[in-house]
C-alpha cells in the first residue's frame, strides 16, 4: 500500500493517505520513504493547482493530510536523539499565508538532523531577526508562494543588514516562483527550487 501514498495524497484521500502510512510503518518502510512518497504526491498536487484542476481549498486540504501523515512518520526517524546538525530559522514571510512548501523542507531538514525553528506564516521582517538573534541561527530560510512576497524578502534581507546581522547569516529563499531574479532582487544568498535542493544548501554552509 505505501506505493500509494503519492496517488491517495494527491487524491486528497484523507484516511486512505493515513491508513497507508501506518499500513508503511508497520511493515517495515523505511520512514524517509513514505515521506518521499508524499513529497511526491503534494508535487501533483501543486501541479494541478496551476493548471486550476485544484485551488486553494484542495491546497489547504493536502497541506492538512501531510500534517497528518508526517506526525505519525516522525516518532519513527531514526536519530531523531541525536545532536543537530546545525540550526536553521524558517517561515513564510509578510503577506503570505502558504505553508505547504515550507513544512516540506521544514520536515526534511529536520529528518535529516537539523534543528529548524519554524516561525509559521505571514511573519515580518522583525521577526525573523529577533528570532535569528534569539537562536544563533546561522541560517534563515524565507518561504513565499506569491509574487508580492518578493517585496517582504527584500525587506527581510534589508532587516538583518540594518540589524548588523547581515555577515552573520546566511538567507536563503524558496517558493513556487523563485528563482535567480528573485535572488538577486532580494539580495538574498541563493535559492532552493525544492526541498531536496534546500538540504543541500543546509549542507554547504554548516
Amino acid at each position: 500500500m505505501a506505493a500509494d501514498i503519492a496517488v491517495l495524497i494527491a487524491e486528497l484521500d484523507e484516511n486512505g493517505t493515513l491508513e497507508a502510512v501506518k499500513e508503511g510503518l508497520d511493515g517495515g518502510t523505511a520512514p524517509l520513504a513514505l515521506l518521499e512518497r508524499l513529497q511526491a504526491g503534494i508535487a501533483v498536487v501543486g501541479e494541478r493547482f496551476e493548471t486550476k484542476e485544484y485551488f486553494l481549498p484542495d491546497l489547504i486540504m493536502s497541506g492538512e493530510i501531510f500534517k497528518e501523515a508526517v506526525a505519525l512518520i516522525e516518532p519513527h526517524l531514526a536519530g531523531a536523539e541525536a545532536a543537530a546538525k546545525g540550526t536553521i530559522v524558517m517561515g513564510t514571510v509578510e503577506g503570505d499565508v502558504h505553508d505547504i512548501g515550507k513544512n516540506i523542507v521544514i520536515t526534511m531538514l529536520r529528518c535529516n538532523g537539523y534543528e529548524v525553528h519554524d516561525l509559521g506564516v505571514d511573519q515580518s521582517p522583525a521577526t525573523f531577526v529577533a528570532k535569528a538573534k534569539e537562536t544563533g541561527a546561522p541560517l534563515v530560510y524565507l518561504s513565499g508562494l506569491l509574487t508580492i512576497a518578493f517585496d517582504s524578502m527584500k525587506k527581510t534581507v534589508e532587516a538583518f543588514a540594518a540589524a548588523g546581522l547581515r555577515d552573520q547569516v546566511k538567507i536563503f529563499i524558496g517558493g513556487g516562483p523563485v528563482n535567480q531574479a528573485v535572488v538577486d532582487y532580494t539580495g538574498a544568498d541563493g535559492w532552493g527550487k525544492d526541498p531536496g535542493e534546500a538540504l543541500r544548501l543546509a549542507e554547504q554552509h554548516t
